[in-house]
């Protein structure tokens, strides 16, 4: 059984989470998805829009995900001893190196591949531009009478 291991904010879903997840889950047997804690969505992106508890029942939910877990506070590698995958597999606009993270699970006796995946053709709903798009129309609506 190949356990691949997947991470995120997972913020607002998307067909690019979507894309992301079942390219990870083709990867292997088993899709086991880290859902970033608030406080780490704060620190890497964005106060997130929805709460860290909801964001992890939303990706557990998703066909290509069999368990989904919160992430650690503290040390994102506790996470990857944990579940003892055997392959990583990163967004296309995640900013971990490939190179550090494999050595670095290998320092803490996690041997694995790490692979980064392509993004969906025509992405226009990263969260981010969900929500400028929210705003702007927003902005171009004529206030009631």
């Amino acid at each position: 059984m190949v356990r691949v291991m997947a991470t995120g904010v997972f913020d607002l879903l998307h067909a690019g989470h979507l894309h992301f997840l079942t390219q990870a889950k083709a990867l292997g047997d088993e899709l086991v998805v880290v859902v970033a804690r608030d406080q780490t969505a704060r620190r890497l992106k964005h106060e997130p829009y929805v709460p860290e508890h909801l964001r992890r029942l939303m990706v557990e939910a998703l066909k290509p995900v069999d368990r989904a877990i919160l992430g650690s506070t503290t040390d994102i590698y506790s996470t990857v001893v944990d579940v003892q995958p055997d392959i990583i597999a990163l967004g296309y606009n995640q900013a971990f190196d490939l190179a550090e993270v494999t050595t670095e699970c290998e320092r803490r006796g996690v041997k694995l591949k790490v692979v980064r995946l392509e993004p969906l053709a025509h992405d226009e709903m990263a969260t981010r531009k969900i929500v400028e798009r929210i705003l702007a129309r927003a902005r171009e609506r004529p206030e009631p009478a």
